[in-house]
């Protein structure tokens, strides 16, 4: 064992360059998979990341004005509270649209506890003028008034409201004041929908004061010691301040619960990619240290002349590259922890979060200990080579290096082919085996490279072309209150508004499916004479009676297929529909049967539309085309923004692209590893083509167009299996969701070019040093390269 470790001492003092490139490389890629684990965790969970950012409360008190909520702050088990705020129940309008809002007084220093988290604008600071202003405004009549107001961002994206903005607040005594929305803000509280509770704005006091007179609403938020003593603590909560008093409770679960459908998409998509780079990742450390040993079978063979058997040759490499990959790990992880708060950008936000998020001690901990495994895996079955190196160098000298010159190549040289050119593809093709494995491990960081761009570009086809994925109606308009205009003559003022190409009416309904055992929505949408034109990607659209098209997820509900009859009840009278399509389906997880509102009325002759769908000309503004529909029939239109599942999704962007950069990092220690291990392969092949007359400018040029036919290969295989592979994982990840399956979106042409032109020039620039160097070398200094 001692000469073991002397040997491994005096081998990384003569080779301590390979060494600090073997622990670099490691150090870097347990970097990229912990920061890859931040993003995951960052984007995948975002109401924790939210709930941890602005130290949220577990349970939400809303209550009659006159409780004592300081008597909440001696309950057991309440850490700390939030408020207690005066609330006031208002509405708020806003480029036609319209949504309840529960106003909260808060301070011009957000608090400690509960903080809201200013995603865009300003909190509300400077001297509070919306009192006297909002009572100003109330007294005129006309909503003058210039306080300020801060809105969740749900209730913000519901009204197109951004900071500078001027909203309409009606208060509890029906008198109109004007807000400028100086922020919006994120919490860990339920998000506002439609149809549901109340969203959230914050004021100060005096602003309050101005819209709601005499007695208002209390809000607390309560932060526990122990989050699982949430149902014990509401009980006595309420105990305390009497349940008479208390109007709502609501517990951080249900929140969470609400926020649950985004991670759980996301999760699964970052899951995938998290493997994806840690078997990259492993190959390429795997990579490195097997070229290591390589590139010492010389040394091997010596110390097996002088007596080393092969064990103490295993266990050498064995114990150097452990250490190598300890130290490597270390400095990878410490880096993370210490300064990966400090990095710029979204990357930097998601390492400071990460220590708070689930699963971040897991993660610490099982990311380094498992790359650990792999490399002493890999290590073991490169030792276990080395061990098994012949002792005499001559016979290893005596094998070809490279595949002989085929009759194509020399044909290529007969017809005054750059010798460069014909020999960098002998070198970066020499034999199918030595070929396909470079080529191979270098594919699979573009491969997930690929696969990463098919998910943007998915994603960016639901916001430039939304009726391409299920969403041809940018607008919702509903009649706010009973119009005096019959339906047809309201029809007819929506299609006469600007930039409006068609106006579908509809009606949206609750209905038991076979054997009443589940939940489905049932629309009617658009007439048989003018049909809704949705998205059909399996089938056909609906053009008969009692036809109708489906989500994926009311299908998979069923078990049916496109062609079956389903039948369902529908305020205890049944309806039979045929499904003749299948359509991409964002709304409730795709258990939606659409039908035409003729179809709806044979079942009930006096159904009347619920709302009108309403599909722009291209390049519409929905904004623009909202703000002129508010003064349509009177001003009683609630017009809304169609949802995008997008929305919920945009963590994904920064994720995706700083997962690229993980990938690219990871793709480039592997082609610094296949360079220098060809350079140092070939040293004897570089030897001959010295001697008989190649100039160092040709050895060069062969060996960077080596590295660039390597690198064109890879990204060539790269990205066809990547855009195959994208294409079902998001399809796949769409048909779980409900959405269904044929959503998926190749990146432009363009895009791939740039990936494969990239990579390519990438390969050729870190191939350009070595090569520089290869060519220097004197005929002399590489006499040993025989042996």
């Amino acid at each position: 064992m001692r000469a073991t470790l002397r040997w491994a001492h005096a081998d990384f003092r003569a080779h301590r360059g390979e060494a600090l490139f073997v622990v670099l490389a490691s150090a870097g890629i347990i970097a990229s998979l912990l920061l890859a684990g931040a993003l995951f965790s960052y984007a995948a969970n975002p109401w924790q990341r939210v709930f941890n950012q602005s130290h949220g409360a577990h349970i939400w008190l809303h209550t009659r004005a006159g409780a004592d909520m300081a008597a909440l702050s001696r309950v057991e088990g309440v850490a700390a509270l939030s408020g207690p705020y005066r609330t006031a129940a208002t509405t708020v309008e806003s480029r036609g649209a319209r949504v309840g809002v529960t106003l909260r007084a808060a301070e011009a220093a957000p608090p400690e506890t509960g903080r809201p988290l200013v995603t865009a604008g300003n909190w509300l600071t400077g001297p509070d003028e919306g009192g006297s202003s909002a009572a100003a405004g109330a007294g005129a009549g006309a909503g003058t008034g210039n306080g300020a107001v801060v809105l969740e961002a749900s209730v913000a994206r519901a009204l197109w409201a951004e900071p500078g903005d001027t909203i309409r607040v009606t208060g509890p005594d029906g008198a109109p004041h004007a807000l400028r929305v100086t922020g919006i803000a994120e919490v860990a509280e339920p998000r506002y929908h439609p149809g549901g509770g109340p969203g959230i704005g914050w004021v100060l006091s005096g602003t309050l004061d101005g819209i709601a007179h005499g007695d208002t609403g209390q809000s607390v938020g309560l932060r526990l010691a122990d989050p699982d003593d949430t149902d014990f603590t509401v009980q006595r909560a309420v105990t305390v301040l009497g349940a008479d008093r208390v109007a709502q409770v609501t517990k951080w679960q249900q929140a969470r619960a609400e926020a649950g459908g985004d991670d759980r998409l996301l999760g699964q998509m970052f899951a995938v990619f998290g493997l994806g780079a840690l078997l990259a990742a492993a190959l390429a450390a795997a990579g490195a240290i097997g070229a290591r040993v390589r590139g010492q079978l010389r040394d091997i063979a010596i110390l097996k002349a002088v007596g080393f058997t092969p064990g103490q040759v295993a266990r050498g490499f064995l114990v150097q590259h452990l250490a190598f990959a300890l130290l490597g790990v270390a400095l990878g992880t410490a880096a993370i922890a210490l300064l990966g708060a400090r990095i710029p950008g979204r990357i930097g936000e998601a390492a400071a979060v990460w220590q708070d998020l689930p699963g971040h001690t897991a993660l610490m901990i099982g990311v380094p200990c498992g790359a650990v495994l792999l490399i002493a895996a890999a290590t073991g079955l490169s030792a276990w080579r080395a061990g098994r190196v012949p002792p005499v160098p001559v016979a290893r000298a005596a094998q070809p290096s490279a595949a002989p010159m085929t009759a194509l190549g020399r044909r290529a040289l007969g017809v005054r082919v750059p010798p460069a050119l014909v020999l960098g593809w002998r070198a970066a093709f020499p034999r199918r085996g030595r070929t396909l494995v470079p080529v191979a491990r270098l594919a699979l960081p573009l491969l997930l490279i690929t696969v990463a761009l098919v998910a943007w570009s998915t994603l960016d086809q639901f916001r430039s072309r939304p009726a391409q994925m299920g969403l041809p109606a940018a607008l919702t308009v509903r009649a706010g209150q009973p119009a005096a205009s019959s339906e047809a003559e309201l029809e007819r003022a929506l299609a006469a508004v600007p930039d409006v190409a068609s106006v579908h009416p509809g009606a949206e309904m609750a209905a038991l499916v076979p054997g009443q055992t589940g939940t489905i929505t049932l629309r009617g949408l658009g007439t048989a004479r003018d049909p809704y034109p949705s998205k059909v990607v399996e089938g056909r659209a609906v053009s008969g009676p009692d036809e109708a098209v489906a989500g994926q997820g009311l299908l998979d509900l069923l078990g049916v297929r496109v062609g079956a009859w389903v039948r369902m009840t529908v305020e205890g009278r049944p309806q039979i529909l045929h499904v003749v399509g299948r359509t991409i389906e964002p709304e409730s997880g795709g258990r939606v049967i659409t039908t035409t509102i003729d179809a709806l009325r044979e079942r009930d002759p006096e159904l009347r539309s619920d709302f009108h769908a309403l599909v722009l000309r291209e390049g519409a503004d929905p904004r623009a085309v909202g703000a002129a529909l508010a003064g349509t029939a009177g001003g009683t239109l609630e017009v809304r923004e169609t949802p995008n599942p997008v929305d919920r999704l945009e963590p994904a962007r920064g994720v995706i692209a700083a997962l690229i950069a993980v990938l690219a990092l990871i793709g480039l220690t592997e082609l610094l590893t296949l360079i220098s291990t060809g350079v140092r392969d070939r040293g004897r092949d570089l030897l001959a083509l010295k001697a008989i007359g190649l100039t160092p400018r040709q050895i060069g040029s062969m060996i960077v167009t080596a590295a660039g036919l390597t690198a064109l290969a890879s990204a060539v295989a790269g990205t066809a299996l990547g855009l195959l592979s994208g294409r079902w994982l998001v399809d796949t990840q769409g048909a779980s969701s409900g959405i269904g399956a044929g959503i998926a979106q190749l990146p432009p042409l363009p895009v791939m070019a740039t990936v494969i032109i990239g990579s390519v020039l990438g390969a050729v620039a870190a191939a350009a040093l070595p090569a520089a160097r290869a060519a220097r070398r004197r005929l002399a200094d590489s006499l040993s390269e025989t042996l």
